[in-house]
């Protein structure tokens, strides 16, 4: 479980649980989100949202992404400073945690 602060002033705080992180990463929800500028603002985040509305309505048997939307992208607290500390996260943990290549491979 890790911890993100979700407002500059760090007063208010939000949970991470390395399956919501897995879940951004299986569905490659951070790919091209951003602009070239870096900025993350309301504007990605509501984008970022509504790629997961649409993901949910064509797939509502991803019990993952309910997970995601209830616990972090809709939750109260997240504002777009919030999901700049979670892109930082995610960035993070994706490098202590490589992808595994083992679907399709051959065994030897």
């Amino acid at each position: 479980m890790y911890e993100i602060s979700t407002n500059a002033k760090g007063s208010r705080q939000m949970d991470i649980a390395d399956s919501h992180l897995e879940t951004i990463r299986k569905y490659a929800l951070f790919e091209q989100l951003v602009d070239s500028n870096g900025i993350i603002d309301e504007m990605v985040l509501e984008k970022l949202r509504l790629n997961v509305r649409a993901l949910m309505e064509a797939h509502p048997e991803n019990a993952d992404l309910v997970d995601l939307c209830r616990s972090v992208l809709f939750h109260d607290n997240m504002k777009a400073y919030g999901l700049g500390q979670l892109a930082r996260l995610y960035k993070d943990w994706s490098e202590k945690h490589p992808e595994e290549n083992g679907e399709g491979g051959t065994n030897d």
